[in-house]
């Protein structure tokens, strides 16, 4: 009993010394799972050197972080004028007369028409006014935030360095991960270690290629509409996509900009378009995901939602695991009496 005590006071003191690695590590197991082949291939092509396919690869997973921002930084140099120009405009903006087709819209039409009317006479003062009550707040989101700029960038390249140390060691963790599992739950527990990593690379198939799908429909869909910088809202839309925040923030005031600068007919076209665009995670997502792994739709679909309102965007990862492993567990123990046990006498 003292010797249990004395092992648990140890795991415990572990886990609160790891603790800020947690997270890391978790993203680090992810990548080096979902790549690991592509890792294989370039080793192959590299004259089977692991170390250059090492650095290959983590300058790979480097770019894919860096260049998105780089291609933000540079759409917004290139368009400094026009953006500078833009907002020097907005001191002396005047709220033009609400258009004559908005009344007549269904339900809140008569509502909306009037608050346009309202804002119009007030002015830019009066909206300044209105919306000075809220400024503190936003103020306070955009410096907390900003704060963990520096924090996210230590995960970031720490994610980096623990994902170099597992390419250089995979097939010995994974030797002893498989150990593990077969200390615990003999084949069973091995078969659990690879339905983990197929949930996982399926995960993250799903995510990624959904995020692509998905922002490419939104730019698409807001090229045609005429909307300014679609290149890069396409961008920011991909990595909202990602960060399972969704298109909507973008999307709502494109669509608004474009009732009101172009009219029913391409607000109505752009609306149904972000509405179906950002609908199809729901149904692409979980598809994706269970043609790696073959578990039932709705566990997918419980696992990815469920991990993420739980654990945050790692969940996304985490909760289809621990899902998969659970009701595989749970399937395995159900059927093994019935093959065992003779059916009863009537």
């Amino acid at each position: 009993m003292p010797g249990a005590l004395v092992v648990g006071a140890l795991v415990v003191a572990a886990f609160w010394i790891v603790r800020p690695f947690l997270a890391a590590a978790i993203w680090a197991t992810t990548i080096a799972v979902v790549t690991w082949p592509m890792l294989l291939r370039m080793q192959a092509r590299l004259w089977r050197r692991r170390s250059l396919a090492i650095l290959v690869m983590i300058l790979i997973l480097l770019l894919l972080f860096v260049i998105p921002l780089l291609l933000a930084a540079g759409t917004i140099v290139a368009n400094a004028g026009e953006i500078a120009e833009k907002a020097r405009s907005i001191a002396s903006f005047r709220s033009p007369l609400a258009p004559a087709w908005m009344s007549n819209l269904p339900v809140f039409g008569a509502r909306l028409a009037a608050f346009w009317k309202d804002a119009a006479a007030s002015g830019l003062d009066g909206a300044w006014a209105r919306l000075a009550p809220y400024i503190g707040s936003l103020t306070a989101w955009f410096v907390a935030r900003a704060g963990n700029l520096g924090y996210l960038a230590i995960q970031f390249l720490l994610t980096l360095v623990l994902t170099g140390f597992m390419y250089a060691h995979g097939e010995t963790a994974s030797s002893a991960i498989l150990r593990l599992g077969y200390r615990l739950g003999g084949a069973s527990g091995e078969d659990m270690v690879h339905l983990a990593g197929r949930a996982i690379r399926g995960i993250a198939l799903g995510v990624g290629l959904t995020a692509a799908i998905q922002s490419v429909l939104g730019g698409v869909g807001l090229a045609i509409a005429g909307v300014p910088f679609a290149g890069l809202l396409t961008a920011v839309l991909f990595m909202l996509c990602v960060a399972q925040i969704g298109m909507l923030v973008v999307l709502i005031p494109a669509v608004v900009w474009v009732y009101w600068s172009q009219g029913p007919a391409w607000g109505t076209f752009l609306l149904v378009w972000s509405l179906a665009a950002s609908l199809l995670d729901t149904f692409v997502r979980p598809m994706l995901v269970r043609r790696s792994a073959d578990l039932p739709f709705l566990l997918i679909f419980v696992g990815v939602v469920g991990g993420l309102v739980a654990f945050g965007l790692i969940g996304i990862f985490v909760g289809p695991v621990i899902l998969a492993v659970a009701y595989t567990l749970l399937m395995t123990w159900l059927d093994e009496p019935s093959a065992q046990s003779k059916p009863p006498v009537a």
